[in-house]
């Protein structure tokens, strides 16, 4: 008890040390020399026109994505192209076994000449028809003669009747010869137009087995980038086996992003409807700005009814490949631009229960703190809309130092501090 009672004396004896030293009416020279005034560093309100930017989030994507699919089925046997390596369009990627579909080909070129063989046939037919029609019909002008020259002879009793009647009976049979060699001819003619819709057949047979052969190289549509390959030689693939790999296209790219309709309709009238007039800027996922300025494409056709939003594409150029599809970007364009701002370093800016404030050092090197109203980022900066005039001092480096009517000691900010919003 004892001890705990004597802490409990110091306590209270060190309190009234504090209180008697802060509540001394004392002047400052009878307590000795007066404390040297705080260094701080200041930054000058600036003034000037700034570009207003809206930034928002955004995916990459290549400009054509072709995805490599298997038309037949096949084993696949090599691999020709090096995972994340650029190829050329037509050049062959994998190849599956092409032996069952040059088998196929190579029956449907013999079926074809097939075909056309009995085609011929069938020509050569139609050809010997032709002369047994021409045939018949001279032997039956030579009968029609007999029968002819016959008729006033057996009037004068010049043969006899029977002769007429042999003659006559030559002729009918030679009308019938005729109509029969008619006959074979149209037969000939039938058989050509069916041994013409073989060979037609035939080739298209053939023009199948060419093409599924043709499919077992598995080509590149595009010069790109080729992707990770899904399946290794030996698998079994096909139609429904999904991607083998991807190529895509990569300069220039394609930047995806999301605006709200309000910001659409806001910068699309102040651009006049011509979107195209914006220049973006791409901040990568590790904060830096890519150096190549992008330009916009277009806009999607609809605005999402359930997000309020409508998607924009932009381009950028991409030497040397080095924005890939899928890589996370904010897109920066300019807005709008505000007339004679008033510029402070972000770190001058203090945020306290909603209110901005801004220790402000005097022509007399004395602090006062003044609320300000802040609208928006400009890289390192704020941009004041009320509170300051330019030219005026602001603390960015010390504030914790001074206090309200307090003496300071105002040192320039370093241009690099000011320039990373020290």
């Amino acid at each position: 008890m004892k001890r705990v009672s004597k802490s409990w004396v110091y306590v209270l004896v060190i309190a009234a040390i504090v209180i008697n030293a802060g509540c001394s009416s004392t002047p400052a020279s009878a307590k000795g020399p007066a404390m040297a005034p705080a260094d701080v560093e200041v930054a000058v309100v600036v003034q000037r026109d700034v570009p207003v930017y809206h930034e928002w989030i955004g995916s990459l994507d290549g400009m054509v994505n072709a995805a490599i699919k298997a038309q037949v089925n096949g084993y696949v046997m090599t691999q020709n192209y090096a995972e994340g390596s650029f190829v050329r369009k037509g050049q062959a990627l994998f190849e599956i076994d092409a032996r069952p579909f040059q088998a196929t080909e190579d029956q449907s070129r013999g079926q074809l000449a097939q075909a056309t063989g009995q085609l011929a046939q069938a020509k050569a037919q139609l050809a010997q028809s032709q002369a047994q029609l021409a045939q018949s019909e001279a032997n039956q002008v030579r009968t029609q003669m007999d029968v002819d020259r016959y008729t006033p002879l057996v009037q004068q009793q010049a043969i006899t009747r029977q002769d007429l009647d042999n003659a006559i009976q030559n002729n009918l049979s030679a009308k019938a010869q005729v109509e029969a060699s008619k006959a074979q001819i149209e037969t000939a003619k039938a058989q050509i137009e069916a041994a013409e819709a073989g060979v037609q057949a035939a080739k298209a047979a053939v023009e199948s087995a060419h093409v599924n052969l043709g499919f077992t190289k598995l080509t590149s549509p595009i010069d790109g980038i080729a992707g990770q390959a899904l399946v290794q030689v030996g698998n079994l693939v096909g139609p429904a086996s999904g991607t083998i790999t991807t190529v895509s296209t990569l300069e220039p790219v394609k930047a995806n992003f999301t605006v709200s309709e309000q910001e659409y309709l806001s910068f699309s009238k102040r651009a006049g409807g011509d979107l195209s007039r914006l220049q973006l800027e791409l901040i990568l996922a590790d904060g830096s700005t890519y150096p190549h300025k992008g330009k916009f494409m277009f806009a999607d056709r609809s605005v999402n009814q359930s997000t309020g939003a409508i998607l924009l594409i932009g381009q950028f150029p991409n030497p040397g490949n080095v924005l890939r599809p899928g890589q996370y970007a904010k897109v920066r364009a300019i807005v709008a631009t505000k007339a004679n701002a008033l510029l402070v370093p972000q770190r001058a800016v203090t945020e306290m229960q909603g209110n901005y404030l801004v220790a402000v050092v005097g022509d007399d090197n004395k602090v006062s703190v003044e609320n300000v109203k802040v609208s928006e980022r400009v890289g390192s900066m704020w941009i004041v809309d009320e509170g300051l005039k330019p030219g005026q001092r602001v603390i960015a480096e010390g504030t914790m130092k001074a206090r309200p009517g307090a003496q300071v000691n105002p040192k320039p900010l370093p241009q690099t501090a000011a320039a990373n919003g020290r």
